[in-house]
């Protein structure tokens, strides 16, 4: 992707329904291809850190070890500090800051996390590049993304058809690619990792309590989010059109047989050099 001269848009926005919705991740079903590779001891950093409920979760695995957590909106970091302290957590710093500029000197961290960010960059290989700049030599870089190419719902809805066309014109309007966890792979390897190893993971959503959740936090994100600010203001969709695609989330939550599932890509590699200085 070409750098854009204007600046960068997160699609999703950080409505309460959002924010809430991260609130519900945990690094057993956002970080699991990670945590075998932690121990005691190490200084994480945790890029697009959220409310934080990943981060003290690894937090928790390497005390006492520092975790450091970054975002670029200011009021979620504040819910990311009160799990912190809920959980009784002493070795965590949750701080506003860019991804192409982390306030970091080279060199600083054992491991570099990143969660469903690289999605939303205009320039991946320069995220990628502060990532590495900031791991020690032999640090580990661990990035995962969902791939909204890989959605699949049954049983079949129109609306919900039209939503991912509409999810993947403003992404790309915005100058990010939604289908960003099959390219990471490829991206970490142009960036000058080495050891990089790709693997996959779903989640899915098919019992009833999940459809609703699920659907109705769609629905209230094409109709009060930013994603609905930028379809309407990039001419993409109207008030009308983004009503009845949420009215279809709602209707298909409520249909028998409801399955809905998507994959995500995830890298491991390291920074070259040993860390050793020889």
């Amino acid at each position: 992707m070409q750098p854009s001269s204007e600046p960068e848009r997160y699609t999703h926005g950080h409505h309460q329904a959002i924010v809430s919705s991260h609130a519900r991740r945990t690094a057993a079903n956002s970080a699991a291809f990670l945590l075998g590779h932690l121990q005691p001891g190490m200084r994480l950093l945790d890029i697009g850190c959220g409310p934080g409920s990943i981060t003290v979760d690894l937090a928790a695995v390497v005390a006492p070890g520092q975790v450091n957590g970054i975002d670029r909106e200011p009021e979620v970091l504040d819910q990311a500090r009160a799990f912190a302290a809920a959980r009784g957590l002493a070795n965590t710093t949750f701080d506003p800051a860019d991804v192409y500029a982390l306030p970091f000197e080279a060199d600083t961290f054992d491991v570099v996390y990143a969660h469903q960010v690289f999605q939303h960059l205009a320039r991946p290989l320069a995220g990628l590049a502060e990532a590495k700049r900031v791991l020690r030599p032999g640090g580990l870089l661990a990035v995962r993304d969902s791939d909204y190419g890989t959605m699949v719902h049954a049983p079949a809805e129109p609306g919900l058809d039209r939503w991912l066309e509409l999810y993947h014109q403003v992404t790309r309007a915005n100058g990010a690619d939604a289908d960003a966890g099959r390219h990471l792979k490829g991206w970490v390897e142009q960036a000058g990792f080495d050891d990089v190893v790709a693997s996959a993971s779903a989640w899915c959503y098919s019992d009833d309590e999940a459809r609703r959740t699920w659907s109705e936090l769609w629905a209230v994100r094409i109709t009060e989010s930013a994603f609905a600010d930028q379809a309407v203001a990039a001419r993409l969709a109207d008030a009308d059109e983004l009503a009845a695609l949420a009215a279809a989330w709602r209707s298909w939550a409520t249909r028998p047989g409801g399955f809905f599932a998507f994959i995500h890509g995830e890298v491991l590699a390291r920074k070259p050099g040993d860390g050793t200085g020889t």
